[in-house]
């Protein structure tokens, strides 16, 4: 609080303590036993010192939620900036809290000087992840300061998973923060920065069973960009011991198949190259709002030698069936997905993949570890063996895929020959891309408590740089397997490195980087006479020439599109 508010503050508690004082004198309390009790009533101490603060509001299933004049949900135009952490479902999110904002007369700003309201959207999945929006926090609160005194104060929101698993804690520890809205409250922050405004803290982490804001547009931050995110579904039913997304997230629930088709046009119409559907378990995808053709056996929903932690859930529309729709509605645009599980890749999702060219023969196949105990005790539901019989599959049916991984070193209780099988299963398997960490324990999960977090930290991350090494061996023999083929390009923009330089993704997700200027306009351009420049969201033919661990160089050749592409190079 600044000095001249808390003189004034003082000095309208001073005035009334004297009035009240001297009012006693007059009618005799110090003689009279019924105001005896007084005697032990706040002393002057109590009214020099802060005044109390207001109790923070925090939503209840059972409460009725207050009326709030429509009015007051407005934004009045104050401007929200947006910082977001951690995974494509919280930059998708982000666009869905945009689009409910700008619809209650928010305005966005890119610069965090000229913001009436900050929102953090946070990532909680490792320890790393929330020390760094901490951090930030405290940052964040000094620029606060800076506007205490201004009409219309800065707020400060916290949103997404970090809000969910910390709750209260948040404004309790960091008092700087106004907002905490987890990843199923979205639609009551209009409410919640209405509350804040008033100077109350307000907290909304209630979860859902069947928010999926499918009757949300999302709003895209970068308007440039050619490539976009769609949720089809919410939450998470695999209770993997490591992993806090089911506490943060919720219970997976799927959206209509419909909305996803009627989106993705949608962003087609709006000259998008690329959507990418997303789902914390996004191919365990079943649409059960209309009655569909999926098959109700077990055998038929899970990959072979794979098991869940719950009952088989039966009927509606599943993941197959959602990509034979997209793929066929929209022909020539690129789609891919994430983040799967590897237990529902059975054999009518890869025929699907692999069926349709522009569903993007590129698979994540998170694997977390090598050994089979590992696994065990991360409740993975399959062994080593059952995830290599997979790959195999993997490859047998879908030519020239590219797979990509997840791993993580130092679980509770590993020891050097379980990690010795992870470093094998990374170099039989072999990945284009992979992300590798070290364990990091979360609360509320059930290693927290179940195991004990006994790998010593300096031999996680000595296993980390093992982990890193033998990956990128691999990476760069497989990626060289790509010098001297024809791969189809959409390019994204300019290099890091040079403007000289585009870069793009081949249908493996692979980066390539090519010479910017003028190509052929199609594949049977007759000369050099019928060149046309290379913009953002071109589909471009490329003769890969160089590789390594990371990236793609080549030569570009002409324009083109998939459905055109794959008809001439199929």
């Amino acid at each position: 609080m600044g000095t001249l508010a808390r003189g004034n503050l003082l000095g309208k508690y001073s005035a009334r303590l004297v009035a009240r004082c001297v009012q006693a004198h007059r009618i005799g309390y110090a003689t009279d036993a019924k105001f005896e009790h007084l005697k032990t009533g706040p002393s002057l101490q109590h009214f020099l010192a802060d005044p109390p603060k207001e109790p923070i509001y925090i939503a209840s299933r059972a409460e009725n939620v207050p009326y709030v004049p429509q009015e007051v949900l407005k934004g009045q135009k104050r401007k929200v900036f947006f910082e977001v952490y951690g995974c494509q479902m919280n930059t998708n999110d982000t666009e869905i809290v945009w689009s409910i904002l700008k619809a209650h007369d928010y305005r966005r700003t890119v610069l965090l000087k000229d913001a009436d309201v900050v929102l953090l959207m946070t990532c909680a999945i490792r320890e790393g992840a929330e020390d760094t929006v901490w951090n930030r926090l405290k940052h964040l609160r000094l620029a606060k300061s800076k506007r205490e005194t201004d009409e219309k104060p800065m707020l400060l929101g916290v949103l997404g998973c970090m809000a969910e698993r910390l709750k209260q804690r948040l404004v309790e520890k960091e008092q700087s923060v106004d907002v905490v809205a987890g990843p199923d409250a979205y639609k009551d922050l209009p409410r919640l920065l209405a509350i804040g405004q008033k100077g109350q803290k307000a907290v909304n982490v209630l979860l859902s069973l069947d928010e999926t804001y499918a009757d949300v547009v999302p709003v895209k931050l970068d308007r440039k960009s050619k490539t976009a995110y769609v949720s089809i579904m919410r939450g998470c039913d695999n209770m993997c011991t490591y992993c806090i997304v089911p506490f943060t997230r919720g219970k997976e629930r799927s959206r209509p198949l419909s909305s996803i088709s009627e989106e993705v046009l949608k962003l087609a119409s709006e000259g998008i190259r690329e959507v990418t559907l997303l789902g914390q378990n996004v191919n365990s995808y079943r649409d059960t709002s209309t009655t569909g053709p999926s098959d109700p056996k077990d055998a038929s929903l899970l990959a072979p030698g794979f098991r869940t932690v719950y009952k088989t859930k039966v009927g509606g529309l599943r993941f197959a069936e959602l990509l034979s729709e997209l793929a066929e509605t929209v022909p020539d645009v690129r789609i891919r997905f994430t983040s799967p599980h590897p237990k529902d890749f059975p054999r009518d999702v890869l025929e699907t993949i692999a069926k349709y060219p522009n569903v993007c023969s590129s698979l994540h196949l998170p694997a977390q570890s090598g050994s089979t105990t590992v696994l065990e005790r991360m409740r993975r539901g399959y062994s080593r063996e059952a995830y290599l019989s997979l790959a195999t599959e993997v490859r047998k049916l879908i030519p020239n895929v590219t797979l990509t991984s997840d791993f993580i070193c130092g679980f509770c209780g590993e020891t050097e020959a379980e990690f010795a099988d992870t470093i094998s299963l990374i170099e039989q398997v072999g990945y284009h891309a992979a992300f590798l960490f070290a364990y990091s324990m979360r609360e509320k999960t059930t290693a927290h408590r179940r195991y004990s977090d006994d790998v010593p930290e300096e031999i996680k991350q000595e296993r980390l740089l093992r982990m890193i090494a033998a990956f990128r061996r691999e990476a760069k023999r497989l990626n060289e397997e790509f010098v001297g083929r024809t791969e189809l390009v959409l390019v994204e923009g300019y290099s890091k490195r040079s403007r000289a330089d585009l870069a793009g993704r081949n249908d493996g997700n692979v980066k390539v980087i090519v010479p910017a200027g003028p190509i052929a306009s199609c594949r049977q351009s007759p000369s050099n006479d019928w060149l046309r420049s290379v913009g953002v969201g071109d589909y471009i033919a490329v003769r890969i020439t160089a590789a390594n661990s990371q990236i793609l160089k080549g030569e570009p050749l002409y324009h083109t599109s998939i459905t055109e592409f794959y008809s001439n190079n199929g």
